[in-house]
Formats: structure tokens, sequence, C-alpha cells
């Protein structure tokens, strides 16, 4: 993400997301009546029955639809034209979208301004930008390997590649190698700067040596961990004990979970530090005990009044996190109410 401008006076931020992770972080800080401009095309008319030849327009639409598409690439901005240009290609009320792509300018204004948490989605994506380390999990035993790849926006599953070998048959141990070979090579394509390996057993254990004899240099960027299965749980696992953290730092879908778990300890120790659901947070709010405030995105977008009790946390000097709604740890926020805080004392 390379944020280009933000001019306070008039509230408008013009950014160029970079990655998909950058889409889906232009997505979050959207709303329904921003105003979002950029280049875009229009169908003109040249004659009467004709289809007419797409022209490049500069377009402003006031946003009502918001849609990212992970695998298309784009967020897609639908909303009534208020302004653009040249005039002879644009009519001003008529509805049109607008797609953000990768490497494409887009400018955003709100009208009451940007909030303090949208800010930092965006500038903390610049940062993660800079120095981030595409990330990969393969979980495997002898029987197959799934690799998923670590995004902001949580974890996908990519493939798996499976093990013909049967312990019954006489070929099992070549078999195998030709399994440890196959898994090798797609870890040689991968386009991730880190990729863990983990599972139960000793199939990962051969697996690096395999590929300390065949291809050292593959070496540099395995980190081989220990996990109870080779599914997706397996992955989630490694979530859950900051293996993420440990391998590539700040990475977002870590530091949530970490937060999360900070916040089920006091809740399970019943030590009075913690707060969940929008009438306790409330209450913590206004007593000026919150120290950390959780909220889900997708609960931000359902209740637009948690604006003003986020904009107050902040004045008080209160942590603000948002959750994304698509990571295990927004999923388990969302199951206390999508909204929760961490105080600095009891309030009760």
């Amino acid at each position: 993400m390379r944020v280009i401008k933000h001019d306070r006076e008039t509230g408008t931020v013009k950014a160029v997301p970079e990655t998909v992770e950058d889409l889906w972080h232009v997505e979050r800080v959207l709303e329904p009546g921003d105003l979002v401009a950029g280049k875009s095309f229009r169908r003109v008319k040249i004659g009467e029955g004709e289809s007419g030849d797409k022209r490049e327009v500069f377009v402003q639409v006031e946003a009502e639809k918001i849609e990212f598409s992970e695998h298309a690439n784009r967020v897609r901005v639908t909303g009534k034209i208020v302004a653009g240009g040249p005039e002879e290609y644009i009519q001003l009320g008529q509805y049109h979208t607008i797609d953000v792509e990768p490497q494409t300018a887009v400018e955003i204004k709100k009208k009451g301004g940007w909030r303090g948490y949208q800010l930092d989605r965006l500038y903390d994506a610049q940062k993660a930008g800079k120095k981030k380390i595409l990330l990969a999990i393969v979980v495997m035993d002898d029987k197959a390997a799934l690799f998923s790849t670590v995004r902001d926006y949580g974890v996908s599953f990519d493939f798996t590649v499976e093990s013909h070998a049967s312990k019954r048959e006489a070929d099992y141990s070549q078999k195998q190698l030709q399994f440890y070979g196959d898994v090798a090579k797609c870890l040689a394509d991968s386009k991730a700067g880190k990729i863990i390996v983990a599972g139960p057993g000793f199939s990962k254990d051969n697996l690096r040596k395999f590929v300390q004899d065949r291809n050292p240099g593959l070496s540099k960027k395995l980190v081989f961990e220990t996990a109870s299965n080779a599914e997706p749980s397996g992955v989630y696992e490694l979530l859950k004990r900051g293996v993420i953290e440990k391998v590539a730092g700040e990475e977002r879908i870590a530091k949530e979970m970490g937060l999360m778990e900070g916040l089920m300890l006091e809740i399970s120790k019943g030590s009075g530090l913690a707060a969940y659901g929008e009438s306790e947070v409330r209450g913590a709010i206004g007593l000026g005990a919150a120290g950390r405030l959780f909220v889900t995105d997708e609960l931000l977008r359902k209740n637009r009044q948690l604006d003003q009790l986020m904009q107050e946390a902040e004045k008080l000097k209160c942590e603000v996190h948002v959750f994304s709604s698509e990571n295990p740890a927004g999923k388990q926020l969302a199951g206390l109410g999508g909204i929760a805080a961490m105080l600095r004392y009891r309030t009760g």
C-alpha cells in the first residue's frame, strides 16, 4: 500500500493498493456515503444502434455498494456519479462502478472525516508492504501435505500433495521418496519468503533431510515445527501457538490471536479485567477503565453508532484494535458479541 496524500481539511486520502491484501484493507475502510474517485471507463455510443466504444474517464461516485473479490483481484464500488470528466462522457446522477485494482490509484473522501483506526489500517498496510514476508504453511504426514498461504484477511488453503505409498507394497520406500520429491518441488516453486513445515510423526523430519541432501538452498527458507495433524486445524494450531509471529514478526493474524488469548484468559480467571458485549464495554469506556478495545470489522459495518464509541475510547488513550471477521480470532470475538475490552482496573 502506498498512501500518496492525506488532506485533513477535505477528509480526502489518495492511495495505491499494491496487493490483494491491500485491496482488502481498502474495502474495510470504505463505507456507504464515501466519495470514491479514480480512473474508469464509460461506454460511449457514437451512432444509433451501435454498442459504443469504451472511453477512459475520471469519475467520482457516492458509494452505495462495496464488494471485495479476492479471486478477481479488485474492489467494486458502485454508486451515483457526482463529478468527473471529460464532461461529454459522463452524466451526473447515473450509476457507475469503479474497479479498484492493484497498482491503481483511488481517492476516498469521507464527509465526516477519517477515524483514527481507519487511517491506522491504511498506514499499517503501508508499513507491512515495505517489510512484508509472504508466508506459507505446509502441514504434512505420511499420507499428504496441505499447502496454505497466510494473508492479512485470513488463511487460504491452496492445494494438497498426496502420497501414493502403501506400507503393504514392496515399493513403499521408493514411493515415499517420490512423495518427498513432489513436496520439495512445490516448496521450491513457492514465492513465499518463509515456509513453515509442520506435522505429527517423522514425515516432516524425513522431508527436512531430503531437502538438505538435494537442495540445501531451499532449506534456508524452511522452518520446521510440530503440529498434531495435517489438516486445516493443524494450521490454526500453529497460529494459536504464535509460530507465525515468531517467524514473520508483526503479522496481523498472529497479533489478533495473541490479543484474543489474553482476553479469554482474563474472562476464564474471572478477574474482572475484561468486558464483552456492547453494554458492558460502553460502561467500561464511560468509566475510563478500558485500556484496549476490540471490535470486529463486520460489527462496525452493521452498527454505525460504534464509531462514536471508538472515538470516545481513543480520546481516553484506549488502544483500538479492529479484528478481521475472516480470521479465527475475529470469529471468536464475534461469538462474544463482536466487541470486548481489556480493562485497566476492576469496575465492580
